[in-house]
């Protein structure tokens, strides 16, 4: 049996499994979503069907579809249900959990239902707009036309649909819309807000249009952590449908923790977006740099520090290394006794960013991720200068000590950057006797580093004292110096893993208290 609202009460309550009444399905429609992608499904509306189910937010999204490809038959088929798999480690212990979704009422495809989508500007009781079309979707255009059928971006078409509720509504200031915008780029809703604008004084609406868009409507910056990998294995899938006695072809699978941040101080906000009251994850506040700023150094850079190093040790995935006593040793001491200090401030205690920290480390060992190291190396250059090379700094200025992990970090990073352009004109390093590409827009640099250094000291001078690089010069401690060349030249001669025990044992970090 297909999933869909006609077989709801056919399929058997079991353990793990949450099926939605039936009631759910005649709530009314209270939010335009552009994008069906697997975040959106796996996260916001994650957070939207919860709160129905549970009595409090009462209101279901209608989904537009902007991107090419198949158009909306699967959802319709499936009447926008879909099964989400919560798979996972938290505090410690493994969870599984399958929820049926009822939140979808509908999708609509901007190509060639457009006109369906600016009727749903008259429905009163539409509040709320979220987006996730891509980091490339928040982009000026201005050539674009709103009454186009559709206009050609993401913001003409918000625009548009905003123009068209403002002349329905008449204006009227209480017609306005909550938008968030979830794409992963910093301050996504100033500029998102910053394009409608200059979208709509080239296009030169009626009267009034630009001032009621300033002043009735709430534009969120906001920002979204949760791992969403999407569709199951068909192993994993065939388990699930066998279990409970349907097929579902929009199953996606998400990792147990999740995190929406948006920023707002605002009555209005924090009202409309009611679904906030029903799970911790989600957090409306003033200022969402903190969850930046630990998902940043906490998550994204201790993936920077360790992917070289990981790789090196002979490690393709996460998990793999995560099983790794060893490895995971280096990490939880990296985030826990470095990381965590060096970036504690008035604003995040040491306990706040150690709490993340823990969370952090559970998810690494999520065993349904198949997290590859050699992806997260690409652009390893960039990552390492604006995630990494500040919590060295900061580090160093609180203790007046090396961190022996992140140093060690740095050490993989220069040896994983240690190659040489082929004739496809790509570059690739060599690990034990295997190539692997090195995916950077400077490996070119790297190369040519290696290449006119005739020791490894000498490699480490070249590369951390460009200050036009690192946009810092790296060479002013000369024990950072000192430690990042030993560590450099003992892979070398011995490989990584020995090294890597080395750290892994190190006690009394001076990070801890």
């Amino acid at each position: 049996m297909q999933l869909s609202k006609k077989i709801i009460g056919t399929i058997k309550p079991r353990p793990g499994l949450v099926i939605p009444d039936e009631k759910l399905f005649s709530l009314p429609e209270k939010v335009l979503q552009f994008g069906t992608g697997v975040l959106l499904r796996g996260l916001p509306d994650y957070f939207i069907d919860k709160a129905n189910r549970q009595n409090v937010f009462n209101g279901r999204i209608v989904i537009v579809k902007s991107t090419a490809g198949s158009g909306p038959d699967i959802f319709d088929h499936q009447d926008g249900l879909y099964t989400l798999c919560v798979r996972g480690i938290e505090n410690g212990k493994l969870v599984e959990e399958n929820i049926i979704h009822s939140c979808v009422s509908r999708v609509l495809s901007a190509s060639s239902q457009w006109a369906e989508v600016l009727q749903c500007a008259a429905n009163p009781e539409l509040q709320i707009i979220i987006s996730n079309t891509t980091e490339v979707g928040i982009v000026l255009d201005p050539d674009d036309n709103l009454r186009g059928a559709p206009p050609r971006s993401f913001p003409a078409k918000l625009l548009a649909f905003l123009f068209e509720r403002y002349r329905l509504f008449n204006g009227d200031p209480s017609s306005g819309m909550v938008i968030i915008p979830t794409e992963l780029i910093t301050d996504n809703g100033k500029k998102l807000q910053a394009i409608l604008e200059e979208l709509a004084k080239h296009n030169k609406p009626e009267a009034g249009f630009i001032d009621w868009l300033k002043s009735s409507n709430y534009i969120c910056n906001s920002l979204v952590d949760r791992i969403v990998p999407g569709k199951l294995s068909p192993a994993m899938q065939a388990k699930v449908e066998a279990e409970y006695g349907y097929t579902d072809q929009l199953m996606i699978m998400s990792e147990v923790y999740h995190l929406w941040a948006i920023e707002s101080d605002n009555e209005k906000v924090q009202e409309v977006l009611s679904f906030r009251k029903t799970d911790p994850g989600l957090i409306i506040t003033a200022d969402i740099d903190i969850f930046r700023e630990l998902k940043l150094r906490l998550l994204n850079g201790s993936h920077t520090f360790s992917c070289g190093l990981a790789l090196l040790s002979g490690f393709n995935t996460v998990k793999e290394a995560m099983d790794n006593a060893d490895f995971a040793a280096y990490i939880t001491q990296l985030m826990m006794h470095e990381i965590a200090p060096a970036i504690s401030n008035k604003n995040i205690s040491i306990d706040k960013a150690r709490e993340f920290a823990g969370r952090v480390l559970d998810r690494f060992r999520n065993p349904h991720i198949e997290h590859q190291w050699l992806s997260i190396t690409l652009q390893y250059s960039s990552k390492m200068k604006m995630r990494n090379i500040p919590a060295i700094q900061n580090y160093l200025e609180r203790f007046d000590d090396v961190p022996e992990c992140m140093s060690l970090g740095m050490a993989a990073h220069l040896l994983f950057m240690k190659c040489q352009q082929e004739a496809d004109g790509k570059f690739y390093g060599v690990i034990n006797g295997t190539k692997y590409p090195v995916n950077d827009d400077h490996a070119g640099w790297y190369a040519e580093k290696w290449s006119k250094a005739g020791n490894p000291a000498q490699l480490v001078v070249d590369v951390l004292g460009d200050e036009s690089f690192w946009g810092v010069n790296l060479l002013t401690d000369p024990e950072l110096v000192n430690a990042i060349t030993s560590k450099l030249q003992k892979m070398l001669q011995s490989g990584a893993a020995p090294v890597l025990k080395m750290i892994s044992q190190h006690k009394n970090p001076v990070g801890l208290s």
